[in-house]
């Protein structure tokens, strides 16, 4: 373990309880992230959710809804095909004769919605898991050395953007990468908010220099909750050009052994996220070149150190 990562650790075990109780740190910062709840249970606003497969049988995009096919609901629904609601993310990647798997959510007034989309395509989930498995076993394999020092290999790792795509850390060699870890739900405004922010604006001053072959890539923090389709709609709204920015999400296994890999310090208390944020840059030949802490980097500088 490197000197930095050292330090790093130090510090979280230092101020993680103080951090957690004020909600914000310099090093470590507290993200309010509610636990998710349990299938089948009432919410506090009267809804009630149950876990559901099905097809899409039609996308009715003027209404914002899902004409889907579903399983019978053990206790609860018989196999019906009903109209459901979802977020715009999930509406921009839904197509008919998709499987996909979620949360039905019943609304009080008997409104139905459907959260938490994953798509069915076995192939793509196939690719995934190969590819967490090997993962695992190269995290297991370096054991305390699970961590990555300025000057060492991107790990290879396959995750799903937010289009629902597959796409693997090999897709970008021969290209430069700037990655960072968020999460959509984060609501401290120095913390995600800021990191991405900073990554627009270094695609933007990135192409007004003309550095060619980059590619910004951030990874999330909460796989349970950032969907494909709710990484879409958070890129959407931010009016994010994703022809060379990505957004990656998948299996829970894969995003820890990143983060044990790329120094991501994570801890949860009280339905509080509490952790640490790291921006790095890959070379084109996918070594590890440069890694800012936190969120006081200046985009200015990870430009000057990309290669023109």
């Amino acid at each position: 373990m490197g000197a930095r990562m050292k330090r790093m650790v130090l510090q979280f075990s230092a101020v993680s309880v103080a951090a957690t109780a004020l909600g914000l740190g310099m090093l470590l910062a507290g993200c309010g992230r509610a636990p998710e709840a349990p299938a089948e249970a009432a919410q506090a606003d009267g809804s009630v959710r149950h876990p559901v497969r099905g097809t899409v049988v039609a996308v009715m995009a003027e209404r914002g809804t899902l004409l889907v096919d579903h399983e019978e609901i053990a206790g609860y629904m018989p196999r019906m095909t009903m109209e459901f609601h979802v977020g715009a993310g999930d509406l921009a990647l839904a197509k008919e004769g998709a499987g996909l798997t979620a949360n039905l959510v019943e609304e009080p007034g008997g409104k139905f919605r459907l959260e938490g989309v994953w798509w069915v395509d076995p192939v793509a989930q196939a690719a995934v898991r190969q590819a967490a498995a090997a993962l695992r076993e190269d995290t297991n394999i370096r054991g305390r050395a699970a961590y990555r020092e300025v000057g060492e290999n991107l790990p290879d790792f396959a995750l799903y953007d937010q289009t629902g795509s597959v796409v693997s850390a090999a897709k970008w060699r021969g290209k430069q990468i700037m990655l960072n870890f968020i999460f959509t739900r984060c609501p401290v405004a120095t913390m995600c908010p800021a990191a991405t922010a900073k990554m627009m604006e270094t695609q933007a001053l990135a192409k007004e220099a003309g550095v060619p072959n980059l590619e910004l890539v951030s990874i999330t923090l909460d796989p349970e909750y950032d969907t494909p389709g709710v990484l879409k709609e958070y890129a959407d709204a931010r009016g994010i050009d994703t022809s060379n920015f990505s957004f990656l999400t998948g299996p829970e296994g894969a995003i820890k052994d990143l983060f044990r890999q790329f120094g991501i310090l994570t801890e949860m208390k009280g339905g509080v996220l509490s952790h640490t944020l790291a921006t790095l840059l890959i070379n084109e030949q996918g070594k590890i070149v440069w890694r800012a802490d936190g969120t006081t980097w200046a985009p200015s500088e990870f430009v000057a150190k990309m290669k023109r």
